[in-house]
């Protein structure tokens, strides 16, 4: 029997701390993807609403809840450098961001509401859409508290606990959607805000599920968890020093996909409904990849904090090739069963037959398979980059290529080609993942990012 240590960043390694996030993303992806389902089957109105207004809401409170994230990859860094009670203050520091910056989230309802009006979107579709968004932004803090102390966990390699914490949310979810959406079992019929309840009250569960564990008998002994509570000024400072611009990234990339949705929200129905579809079947693929890239994160973190560039190396390329193996299996099935993934939403209340969807939906699917590698290697590198501290780097280049490629070409597109647009438009937007994973790519291989010091080791 092979008793040898495992090599450090190798797949060995890698594997134990991905295999966790990757299965707790996935549920979450099935989460998310039952949800689609059940506003599917409830109306038209309410599939085509869920998305941008989903969108818009992520995207407002990204900024946030990235900020107080951030923390996780300070745990990391302090845990390679064996300091378990700066890892508790570390946390303590997003917990504190957290807190601050929730009431932020109620003031953005209003702003949200009016950006959703200047979509021209039909009046039913904007009621749906402003009730859906108006939930879960004020619910923006709750779900920054539960990336901070997931963060916590994750960063100091354990990431079994919040997967049970992120199982156990996204299942009560699923019962919740089911209860609230259609009135069963008591509950009454709220359609679509039904569904944002329910994403509100389970992210509340675990939340409680992971605070508690936070603050459990074994992180008292050995990070001191509680004696650590005070906010502190250089750990803030710090953390949004290198948080903000991961966190301004972070906006900005939800926000080019939801003035994405906006701009496609104005095309005929039928393209609404594939477009919207197309992008929730992509996140069977991309929130496991997600996963390995925050495994990337987390180790290029702990070993940058220990001062061994080479095993962040060797873990970063190791959960990059993973992350390839998925998105490859992946691909393959769109292509090969494209009326599969589209018939799912082709049933209950919904206005549209499985041919209907076909016609242009398996083009998308296609597409998404033929930007699958690239996209695998851009999610990994870029978590990687951010482990490092790397973030203006990542900032910079997703704003090129996002803000004054993507978008100018997409609303050139949507000019010139009027009601036909929507094929070229997810052409071009293949052409930019390609371009941002030539440029991660490059960023790594340069290993600038060897030289950043975030800790402070005095």
């Amino acid at each position: 029997m092979d008793r040898r240590a495992p090599q450090p960043g190798g797949y060995r390694e890698v594997w134990r701390v991905a295999f966790p996030i990757v299965l707790s993303t996935a549920s979450f992806t099935v989460m998310q993807f039952i949800d689609r389902l059940f506003l599917a089957w409830h109306s038209e109105v309410a599939l085509r609403a869920a998305l941008p207004a989903g969108m818009l809401a992520l995207t407002l409170t990204m900024f946030f809840q990235s900020l107080a994230g951030y923390s996780a990859t300070f745990v990391a860094q302090w845990h390679g450098a064996g300091k378990p009670r700066e890892c508790a203050r570390a946390a303590w520091q997003g917990v504190w961001m957290a807190l601050a910056t929730w009431p932020l989230c109620f003031l953005l309802v209003p702003a949200g509401h009016w950006l959703l009006g200047l979509a021209g979107h039909e009046p039913a579709m904007l009621a749906a859409e402003r009730s859906y968004y108006a939930i879960l932004t004020a619910a923006g803090g709750l779900f920054a508290l539960s990336h901070v102390f997931a963060g916590f966990f994750s960063g100091r390699g354990d990431t079994v606990t919040p997967l049970w914490a992120n199982v156990a949310g996204n299942g009560l979810n699923v019962v919740l959607d089911y209860a609230l959406v259609f009135g069963h079992w008591g509950f009454p019929r709220l359609g679509i805000a039904g569904a944002a309840w329910g994403t509100v009250l389970a992210g509340a569960f675990s939340a409680a599920w992971l605070a508690v564990r936070f603050a459990g008998a074994r992180n008292r002994r050995d990070c001191g968890i509680l004696a650590e509570w005070r906010p502190r000024r250089r750990g803030m400072a710090d953390l949004c020093r290198f948080g903000v611009p991961g966190a301004v990234h972070a906006v900005l990339d939800i926000a080019s996909f939801a003035l994405f949705l906006v701009v496609v929200g104005r095309l005929p129905a039928r393209d609404v409904a594939v477009n919207n579809i197309a992008f929730s079947v992509n996140n069977i693929a991309f929130m496991p990849l997600m996963g390995m890239g925050i495994a990337a994160q987390i180790l290029v973190g702990q070993y940058q904090g220990a001062r061994d560039s080479a095993s962040a190396v060797r873990a970063a390329s190791h959960a990059m090739k993973m992350a390839w193996f998925y998105a490859g299996a992946l691909s393959v099935s769109f292509l090969l069963f494209p009326r599969f993934y589209l018939g799912l939403f082709a049933r209950g209340g919904a206005e549209f037959g499985v041919g209907e969807l076909m016609e242009k939906g398996r083009w998308l699917l296609a597409i998404l398979a033929g930007w699958g590698m690239v996209d695998a290697m851009t999610v990994v590198l870029s978590g990687a980059l951010k482990g490092a501290g790397d973030t203006r780097f990542v900032l910079l280049f997703s704003v090129l290529s996002n803000w004054l490629l993507w978008m100018p070409g997409i609303f050139l597109l949507a000019r010139w080609c009027g009601d036909g647009a929507l094929l070229p438009q997810w052409v071009w937007m293949m052409a930019i993942v390609l371009l941002m994973g030539f440029g991660f790519g490059r960023r790594f291989r340069s290993g600038r990012w060897r030289k950043i010091e975030m800790i402070r080791r005095t």
